[in-house]
């Protein structure tokens, strides 16, 4: 089978991806090569997948996409051979990888054949990881051991009706049928395992795809994720200060012309993590929320505490743009931990990978703090002392143990409310101030919310040529 951008769904999604024109086909030609259970008798064309390369807005990308119409686009030798070959050239030219997956798992007809080239996709998979972002979308069935391929990818789509993925089938888990609880569903690997980035329809997924591969790398070592801003570097951002709970709102705003793309939206929605535009320099963000707007107005509200996903969700980002070189940026306003029996027997191991996880990260660290900062939870995100290389304040924020009300509380518990009235206000200033972490050089400048996309833009160009040496070691065990 030739490439027919006009032919099956497979070559229309690569149309519809790329700049238009720009695919080359590579392995066109190839053909299922097993002969057992007669399968020499029916057709495989490209053995099921449409591999090869092209641009989009003219940064190199390598694709494969999988054919439902042959075998249901089964894994066979042949078909997992190319993708592997075009990982094998992603690899030597630096390019991003982006699959498009529609299939119904491995083809049994050639079974150890099919798993021995499976195996080595995985294989170059995470070789490939750090060194080239790898992308998967998911438009049909995604089962199985395929499930493990967008969990060895940085980034997942998933179509929001047809897009199926699953280890086990939702009816094959005790207790439950998809009627009770469809485990494979766009919905509840975007809300609840926390897998997929972003659903929607197959064209608004191409589109977040093409806008991604604008954003990010083109690996780990050439940085072409710049552009041209075409905004006031010095733009003040008047309301700001209203947006110190949705981090969402005030991302977008201190962007470049308030470009932000977010990751994992619909998961921990109490952590956002995602891309921003500064003095066209993209900068991952990793900030707390406390509500969240929609587009009617209306509030959602979390409580200002980490929890075990918002960690996960923030430490898979970090890692990410450690390992591509790009800068973090935090709005932090944290009082402490979600306190219930589930998130107790996680909470303490995730904190600790969210704080490695900022402490190994050598790239340039800025941290704003928004609202308040309390305890180790505030430590954890990427404080001074565990890496950050510039912190902010803004003057409302309150950075310290505790609340100053229950400090006072506890320090002096015989104390009648008059007393506790000024000793809460005498801790206030003396221990949770911005100003009193200032004297101590745990922040290095108080800054109005107005004035933080120029505070952040200056400390982002300041720290451009930020080099950092870590202990010799093979890696970290966190």
């Amino acid at each position: 089978m030739s490439y027919n951008a006009t032919g099956n769904s497979a070559s229309r999604r690569i149309a519809a991806l790329l700049d238009e024109g720009s695919f080359v086909e590579i392995g066109g030609a190839v053909t299922a090569r097993s002969t057992d259970f007669n399968l020499q008798a029916k057709e495989t064309p490209s053995d099921g997948v449409i591999t090869g390369y092209g641009v989009i807005d003219g940064n190199l990308v390598y694709v494969y996409s999988q054919d439902a119409t042959v075998l249901k686009g089964a894994v066979g030798e042949m078909h997992a051979k190319k993708i592997v070959g075009i990982y094998d050239m992603a690899m030597k030219m630096g390019a991003p990888v982006i699959g498009l997956v529609d299939c119904a798992g491995l083809r049994l007809q050639e079974a150890t054949d099919a798993l021995e080239a499976f195996g080595s996709l995985y294989y170059r998979q995470s070789m490939a990881s750090g060194v080239v972002p790898q992308i998967t979308a998911i438009f049909g069935m995604c089962g199985g051991g395929l499930a493990v391929v967008p969990g060895l990818t940085d980034f997942t789509f998933m179509e929001s009706k047809e897009g199926k993925l699953f280890v086990n089938s939702p009816n094959a888990l005790e207790g439950n049928e998809i009627s009770k609880c469809d485990t494979s569903s766009a919905a509840y690997q975007s809300e609840t395992s926390g897998l997929v980035d972003g659903i929607g329809t197959e064209g608004e997924i191409l589109e977040q795809i093409r806008a991604l591969i604008g954003m990010i790398p083109a690996n780990n070592e050439d940085d072409n994720s710049y552009g041209e801003c075409m905004d006031d570097l010095n733009r003040v951002c008047a309301d700001l200060a209203n947006a110190a709970e949705d981090t969402g709102i005030a991302l977008a705003e201190i962007s470049d012309s308030h470009i932000f793309f977010e990751t994992k939206k619909e998961y921990a929605k109490e952590m956002v993590t995602g891309f921003i535009r500064l003095n066209g320099m993209t900068v991952g963000a990793v900030a707390n929320r406390s509500r969240i707007y929609d587009a009617e107005g209306n509030a959602e509200s979390f409580d200002s505490v980490l929890t075990v996903d918002g960690c996960k969700k923030a430490v898979d980002f970090l890692n990410f743009c450690d390992a591509f070189s790009i800068p973090v940026l935090t709005l932090t306003n944290v009082t402490g931990y979600e306190a219930t029996k589930e998130s107790e027997k996680d909470m303490a191991k995730n904190v600790a990978k969210l704080t490695y996880a900022f402490a190994n990260a050598t790239v340039p660290k800025v941290n704003i703090i928004v609202g308040k900062a309390y305890g180790s939870a505030y430590i954890a995100m990427n404080s001074k002392s565990i890496g950050a290389d510039m912190v902010y304040a803004w003057p409302a924020a309150e950075i310290g143990m505790m609340d100053a009300a229950l400090a006072a509380k506890i320090m002096y518990a015989d104390a009648d409310a008059e007393v506790l009235k000024e000793k809460a206000a005498a801790y206030k200033e003396l221990q949770s101030s911005p100003k009193s972490a200032a004297r101590r050089g745990y922040v290095d400048a108080i800054i109005e919310p107005a004035d933080t996309r120029k505070y952040v833009i200056g400390a982002f160009e300041m720290l451009f040529t930020k080099r950092e040496n870590r202990p010799d070691k093979k890696h970290g065990t966190v």
